[in-house]
């Protein structure tokens, strides 16, 4: 046993759409069904109160050893007011009614000096993306072999900004002794903000939006910014996961503008080589540069080896000037790794943005010939198959199961691609019956296997009018067989919508973080038969971030 985890066959969900493929998919989900989550089986088993909204995704570590509290299985929360919870997954009576532990990372204990906040962005910038504070936004990652779980805060303390990484000891919330490190660097430049040819990190302006990518002993940190105020840019960090030493740091436009890592929340992709994939936001970007140096509006091959980040290929679409100028920039969207597909193309990823365009891409070379952009064409005939506005604008991740990718853009229906011969289909397969205004929803699947496919929404658009968001599932096997929905029932509602949310599925239960909320699903026999929090106590008028 390492760090008070039970090492044999458990699912667990510790990073982002629960893979460094970023697919979206729980194929080890035995106990729910088509067939009883689209009966009067399935609803709301309880919820927990939290202090701030709940961008980041849940992640989930099985038969975790608590001190003094037993053994459970264990859901993270990771909100806003700069906290961590640790809940048991299946209860909340008795003593499991409070939290196992309660994390908050403006504490002393925490690396924070005394009286640290979380940070409101609209006093502080005029930007009013996510109020009423801006603490952790990012989705955790979890090393279940150290026991450890990585987590980015951000805070004002004594008049200045911070942004910390945190390892926090899985079993009890502690500060690990590596921990915290403050975010910080310099790089060569001569944007604005540069000095004597020197470009810093500016805490107040970086948003670390992305989740955290743990790969080969080493967490990215990826940044874009708060509503586009300057000077802002891409960066990403490495960080060394047992000492949190920095190991590197990569700008996306040194020269220039912008270029923010935003991917609606969407962690950083890495496939089996240890090549990072990422998208980037709209800015600077010169033809002419060979190679390229500002590399805003793209898709990025990166890898860290002789100590650094070093990009390896990129891909910019052939009307990157009209995508900047309309504000349709790529990084709207996360980078999904398929599986090996047949054919000659055997490594694949796919992602869209803004402007709805899917892009299926070859992961060992982005671009035919690296011809990296297209320049004078009408289409990227340079990559394996693009599909022009084939959804409505793509805030998030699509999904992949059994053959299938799944998609569900801001004022469009859930869509389902098939594959073949390692190209997607050029139209759906299937789609929903029900729209999805702005911002549309992130995806999971869950399946036994190649069977009992759950395709799992959470609809989001009422994040502005302080409304509910919707739990929704359908038959991964067709979409348009829509299994339930939380708004039939009024015990179901999961609690105030908050942009980009991703539903998780594990070990027979769902689970969603709202406006100060968490809330679990599962098949009702379960139900701990607790009391439920006030349907508006946890709701403050707010706006989102991308």
């Amino acid at each position: 046993m390492l760090a008070g985890i039970e090492l044999q066959a458990q699912t667990s969900v510790t990073t982002y759409h629960y893979d460094n493929s970023r697919t979206g998919q729980n194929t080890h989900e035995t106990i729910l069904t088509p067939a009883n989550v689209s009966s009067a089986q399935f609803g709301k088993l309880f919820s927990q109160v939290v202090d701030g909204f709940v961008y980041a995704q849940l992640l989930y570590a099985p038969k975790l050893a608590i001190p003094d509290k037993g053994t459970h299985n264990v859901i993270f929360v990771t909100t806003e007011a700069d906290s961590v919870y640790a809940f048991d997954a299946d209860s909340s009576t008795g003593a499991n009614a409070s939290p196992l532990w309660h994390a908050r990372l403006t504490d002393p204990s925490h690396g924070a000096a005394p009286g640290a906040t979380p940070v409101n962005m609209v006093a502080e910038l005029r930007c009013d993306a996510i109020v009423p504070a801006v603490g952790a936004t990012s989705t955790p990652v979890i090393d279940l072999k150290t026991g450890t779980i990585y987590v980015e805060s951000f805070s004002k303390e004594r008049g200045h900004f911070v942004h910390r990484l945190h390892a926090l000891d899985i079993s009890n919330g502690t500060e690990k002794a590596a921990g915290p490190a403050v975010v910080r660097a310099s790089l060569p430049g001569h944007a604005e903000g540069s000095v004597n040819g020197m470009l810093a990190f500016d805490p107040l302006h970086q948003l670390n939006r992305p989740g955290l990518l743990l790969l080969n002993g080493i967490v990215y940190l990826a940044y874009s910014s708060h509503c586009d105020r300057p000077p802002s840019h891409g960066w990403l960090f490495a960080y060394d996961a047992a000492t949190l030493a920095q190991k590197s740091v990569f700008i996306t436009t040194p020269n220039g503008f912008h270029g923010g890592i935003w991917m609606s929340g969407a962690a950083p992709a890495a496939d089996q080589s240890g090549d990072i994939f990422l998208t980037t936001g709209n800015g600077s970007f010169d033809p002419a540069q060979t190679p390229a140096t500002e590399l805003s509006n793209s898709v990025l091959k990166l890898a860290f080896s002789g100590g650094k980040i070093n990009v390896l290929d990129y891909f910019v679409p052939f009307n990157y000037v009209r995508l900047n100028r309309h504000d349709q920039d790529l990084s709207s969207g996360g980078v999904l790794l398929l599986p090996d597909q047949p054919g000659s193309h055997p490594h694949t990823l796919v992602v869209a943005g803004k402007e709805g365009t899917i892009y299926l891409m070859d992961r060992d070379q982005l671009t035919a010939g690296n011809q990296h952009l297209c320049k004078d064409c009408a289409s990227d005939t340079q990559i394996v198959q693009e599909l022009p506005h084939a959804l409505e604008s793509m805030f998030g991740m699509p999904a992949y199961w059994n053959g299938a990718v799944y998609f569900c853009g801001g004022s469009d229906v859930l869509k389902a691609f098939s594959l073949h011969n390692g190209v997607l289909s050029t139209a759906p397969i299937s789609s929903s019956r029900e729209t999805y205004p702005y911002p549309g929803a992130n995806i999971s699947v869950s399946a036994n296997g190649n069977t009992n496919g759950i395709v799992w929404t959470v609809e989001t658009y009422a994040y502005e009018s302080n409304g509910p968001a919707m739990l929704r599932a359908y038959n991964a096997s067709d979409v348009s067989q829509l299994l339930y929905a939380s708004n039939r029932k009024p015990r179901d509602n999961p609690g105030g919508a908050v942009k980009f949310s991703v539903p998780i599925v594990v070990n027979g239960k769902v689970y969603v973080g709202a406006a100060g909320r968490l809330s679990v699903y599962g098949l009702l026999s379960d139900s701990p038969k607790s009391s439920e929090p006030s349907a508006r106590s946890d709701r403050t008028p707010h706006r989102h971030s991308p």
